[in-house]
């Protein structure tokens, strides 16, 4: 949601099993902050990255991780911003999936390959060139 509300502010970033539609997700929890998306669809688009993705600007990256066997946010929310982002002609962003994983991964290889995906994207995206402060990432220090 950063990257596509706040695009000068975020540079890169990583969606793990995340809702992008606040309408598709379990209207149990969602109508208590929410409404429900017939009453208040207003609410719906406002809070839901699908709606901004037109704002993502080819100088970012985004990397979106995500089973496919998840009951919680289940897989077909990030196929409907996956496909949002390629009607777009957005450029920058890739789509890991992780076969037999649900919401809470389990298999530590699945961990593994999630988490050098987002280290490899923000060493990529986000180190400067020359600096050897804060872990290469001298701009975050410094407030850029």
């Amino acid at each position: 949601m950063g990257l596509f509300t706040a695009p000068d502010t975020f540079k890169s970033g990583a969606a793990l099993r995340s809702v992008t539609d606040w309408a598709y997700y379990n209207h149990g929890y969602t109508s208590n902050i929410l409404n429900q998306p017939h009453a208040d669809e207003e609410a719906y688009e406002q809070s839901s990255p699908i709606y901004f993705a037109e704002n993502f600007r080819s100088d970012q990256h985004l990397v979106m991780l995500h089973g496919m066997v998840d009951t919680n946010v289940h897989f077909s929310d990030v196929v409907r911003l996956t496909q949002r982002l390629i009607e777009l002609g957005k450029e920058n962003w890739e789509l890991a999936v992780y076969p037999v994983e649900s919401h809470g991964f389990v298999e530590p290889a699945s961990w593994t390959d999630e988490y050098r995906r987002i280290f490899e994207l923000f060493e990529r995206t986000l180190r400067e060139p020359g600096c050897t402060e804060n872990g290469g990432l001298c701009a975050v220090r410094r407030g850029r």
